[in-house]
């Protein structure tokens, strides 16, 4: 049986989405730590209500899920979804395509 692995071109389409998942991870943390500690001097949230702070966190947390749900193989287009945490998986479950260029 021989090994399936990506063009150069799917490689770069996969290692640019993980690029971007890693960022918006790091900055998306970042985010939620200074909002969290700060959140009641900055005046989003009290003792008694989270409504700012919480669609403030719903909208930093929904490009994460967004990111996560474009993943898709470039060999057979399946959506890998949240097979991926930060970084792609080292193959695709459907089709068996190592999601790495041969060489890498």
């Amino acid at each position: 049986m021989t090994s399936k692995y990506l063009t150069p071109e799917q490689d770069r389409d996969i290692r640019r989405w993980e690029r971007w998942n890693r960022n918006y991870f790091i900055l998306a943390f970042l985010a939620l730590i200074i909002i969290l500690v700060f959140s009641s001097q900055l005046g989003l949230s009290s003792g008694t209500s989270w409504g700012p702070l919480g669609l403030l966190l719903a909208a930093i947390v929904a490009p994460i899920i967004v990111l996560q749900l474009r993943l898709a193989c470039p060999a057979c287009g399946n959506k890998i979804g949240w097979q991926a945490k930060l970084m792609a998986p080292d193959q695709c479950k459907t089709c068996g395509t190592f999601l790495r260029a041969k060489g890498q």
